[in-house]
Parts: structure tokens; C-alpha cells; sequence
């Protein structure tokens, strides 16, 4: 009964908070107010050190684990590539290939479109599909921030993202 005479004072105190800026080097978001109103909780900075964590994106690449790399990446589990494609239009199912071989096969590839959604070609669907994997497409900010927390829940995800700069 007591959390339920709280939950107005919350709610209001959350909706009095002045809005934060926006940071100019695009930190991911943070999942502190996604699980619990309080700040003593943040998940994302309790993954083992052995677990690939997306940090930050730039227009030309991102921080994984503390090191910055410049363009697109692949990455399955806590393996992490260098990716070839530099634009939406190099994806094809030949640079997503090594999907074919890899065992176990992710149940699902995260695929970071740059700065904007785009619509996937359905033969490149179809391939995807085929390899038994799902696909979910959004812009490399989103994704970079869903492979942490599927990764983080000990799924079997993959990624393959191009830079925020990234337009079509």
C-alpha cells in the first residue's frame, strides 16, 4: 500500500526533472531508469570484462570495451570483426556470408542501418531467414544499444553495424 501512495510523488518528481542536453560524442543511453527508478543500478557497467560492450557511437565508428574503431563491425557473441560494407547499399548476403558457417547459428542479427531504418532488399531477408537467424533492423544507435543488452542477457546475437554517419 505504501509503493502505491509513492508512485504520484515519483511520477511527478521524474515528468519536474529538467531534461538533459544532448551530449555532442553520442553516448549510448544509459538502461539505469529502464529497470528501476533509482541510480544505484546500471547493468550495462556490471558486464564481465570478457563481454563485448558498445560505449559509444561516432559518425565514423564505435567504442567497444574502451577502444574506438573506426567503421563498420560485425559482431556475434563477444567476437568482434571488421566489417567491409560502407554504405546500406554494400550489404548483400556475400558480406554476410560468414553466416553460413558459423555454429551455433545467432537467433538473431541485429542490423545497424547508419543514421536511419532502411528497408532490407528480400532477397538479402530471404538469406538471412534461411541461415535460421531473425532479423531486426534500426538505425546503429538503437542497435549497437540491443546487442549490449541481448548479449548481456546470454543470448546468442549478432550484429553488423555500420557508423552513425551512415545516410543513404
Amino acid at each position: 500500500m505504501a509503493v502505491r501512495q509513492r508512485l504520484p510523488e515519483l511520477i511527478r518528481a521524474l515528468k519536474s526533472a529538467p531534461a538533459r542536453p544532448v551530449a555532442k560524442n553520442h553516448l549510448l543511453p544509459s538502461l539505469r531508469r529502464a529497470f528501476s527508478l533509482y541510480d544505484q543500478i546500471n547493468l550495462i557497467d556490471n558486464v564481465p570484462d570478457d563481454q563485448l560492450r558498445f560505449q559509444r557511437y561516432t559518425d565514423t565508428g564505435f567504442r567497444v570495451n574502451g577502444v574506438e574503431y573506426e567503421g563498420s563491425l560485425l559482431c556475434y557473441g563477444n567476437f568482434l570483426m571488421s566489417w567491409t560494407p560502407k554504405k546500406f547499399s554494400d550489404i548483400t548476403s556475400d558480406s554476410l556470408s560468414i553466416f553460413r558457417t558459423m555454429r551455433p547459428v545467432p537467433e538473431i542479427l541485429i542490423l545497424g542501418c547508419g543514421r536511419h531504418i532502411e528497408p532490407v532488399d528480400p532477397e538479402l531477408r530471404h538469406f538471412i531467414c534461411s541461415t535460421g537467424m531473425k532479423l531486426e533492423v534500426l538505425d546503429s544507435r538503437n542497435a549497437a544499444s540491443t546487442y549490449n543488452i541481448l548479449n548481456e542477457e546470454g543470448r546468442m546475437v549478432a550484429a553488423a553495424l555500420l557508423p552513425y554517419g551512415v545516410s543513404s
